[in-house]
């Protein structure tokens, strides 16, 4: 009988980016604090009364206090406005995010939306927006300052990443959260859906509004909207199957008054452009979550095939157990190349100071505060992002679908982080957009653009 190894102890496996020192030593620290504090976390919240999970005290606080506390919220940042300097790799970024989703996918999804309106105001955002909330958010070592991410609304769902390339999304169904001038600024009414992660214990909200009479969610706008403002108020915490450590509830907003400069992106036949840019970040984000919420799935369905003995040996030494294993680590290994080669590629064209795509008509007048247009250029390619986005989610669940199957009745138990890791994966496909509504995105921009070597603004400004 072969003698197997206990459990994975630490992340060392054969890693085919080759990371150097650098990025070998942020691996080990960022397993470590996975390991320690973001996995135990995660699944106490898990067994938690959603209002308890936001409740004074609640381990998602702590958790997100210590990746505060360590700094990587600063790693999506430049230097210049108060990101880690040197600046960390592409390859260094995907491996902290794929051990993030290793410990944890709603822990992990709370950190992504949390950098959301303070990465957006570095890089539209006025100087005083820059002086009054980004700068405190940087200096931020206990979790103080939270951001989430309002997009979705009662009638409006994964369907907003249609209204890019289907000209019948100007039809779907009429806005919940419009936005009225008043004066120099705004007026925000309506709501956000329940499932705006996070806004039950954010401090401000990136948020998609339009101006009210428009139909089309093509003809949107983009604010940031610090979630104290006379007016605000949220409901309830929900419960939800999966990702439970990330805390969901709606937002509601009556008459509240917004200063002109939170408003970030007009709207302009820009806005389309840069809601296909923010999403090609997300779908390249939560790619690499996945791959560390299907890893996850994987270890502790290998560590069980070692120990489990049945037939007089460990169900490791099994033809029908190594062939599902070996299924479940070729789709990993796949997933993990395809969202780190996107992450690359979409942080070197959309991250603040970074890119080398087409200048875009419009980005100059973005922003309603004066921005500084730190971003110079939007090259990243939805196909290629929504792909990474879709291939990993996919792959995540039928991972964790396998590993519960190797587990077998002890995989349905709450004590298995198996049963966990299932449900959150069943999540993904629907969290950051639909597989379907993200694969007929990815269809109707590689049918038109597929000979195109470069990210076409035209076609979504045409939407307009």
């Amino acid at each position: 009988m072969t003698p197997f190894p206990d459990g994975p102890a630490d992340p060392t496996f054969l890693d085919l980016s080759r990371p150097g020192e650098d990025e070998i030593l942020l691996k080990k620290e960022c397993h470590r604090l996975a390991t320690e504090v973001i996995r135990p976390a995660a699944r106490t919240l898990d067994r938690m009364a959603p209002g308890e999970r936001v409740a004074p005290g609640s381990p998602y606080f702590s958790a997100l206090g210590h990746l505060k506390s360590l700094g990587y919220h600063r790693m999506f940042l430049p230097p210049e406005v108060g990101g880690i300097d040197p600046p960390v790799s592409p390859l260094a970024r995907a491996i902290f995010l794929e051990e993030l989703g290793w410990g944890s996918l709603g822990l992990a999804t709370a950190f992504g939306v949390d950098m959301l309106p303070f990465v957006l105001i570095a890089m539209f955002g006025s100087e005083r927006l820059k002086t009054d909330l980004l700068a405190p958010w940087v200096d931020d070592t206990e979790g103080a300052l939270h951001g989430c991410w309002g997009a979705t609304e009662p009638d409006h769902g994964s369907d907003a990443v249609m209204s890019l390339r289907d000209p019948t999304a100007a039809g779907f169904a009429r806005p919940q959260a419009v936005a009225v001038p008043d004066g120099d600024g705004w007026r925000i009414r309506g709501q956000k859906a329940a499932w705006v992660s996070s806004a039950p214990v954010a401090t401000h909200c990136a948020l998609h509004v339009q101006v009210e009479g428009e139909a089309d969610p093509l003809h949107g706008m983009f604010a940031i909207v610090p979630l104290d403002l006379p007016g605000v108020s949220r409901g309830q915490p929900i419960a939800m199957l999966g990702a439970r450590d990330d805390p969901q509830c709606e937002i509601f907003f009556d008459d509240v008054a917004l200063p002109a400069d939170h408003l970030l992106v007009a709207s302009t036949p820009f806005y389309g452009i840069f809601v296909d840019q923010l999403l090609c970040a997300t779908s390249a984000t939560i790619a690499n979550i996945a791959v560390g919420v299907a890893r996850a799935a994987f270890e502790e369905a290998l560590a069980y095939a070692r120990r489990r003995v049945q037939g007089g040996v460990p169900i490791a030494e099994h033809k029908n157990v190594q062939l599902t294993l070996y299924g479940m680590f070729e789709k990993i290994e796949t997933a993990r190349c395809y969202a780190r080669q996107v992450l690359s590629h979409i942080q070197g064209e959309t991250v603040p100071g970074g890119g080398s795509g087409p200048s875009t008509p419009g980005a100059g007048a973005a922003g309603g505060g004066g921005g500084s247009g730190m971003m110079t250029g939007f090259g990243a390619s939805p196909r290629h992002s929504r792909a990474a986005q879709i291939y990993a989610k996919r792959i995540a669940f039928e991972v964790a679908n396998d590993a519960l199957q190797v587990c077998g009745a002890y995989g349905l138990t709450e004590e298995s982080l198996t049963e966990k890791l299932f449900r959150d994966a069943r999540s993904l496909w629907i969290e950051d957009g639909t597989l379907e509504v993200l694969s007929l995105d990815a269809a109707r921009d590689l049918i038109s653009n597929y000979e195109t070597d470069r990210y076409v603004p035209e076609e979504v400004m045409q939407r307009w």
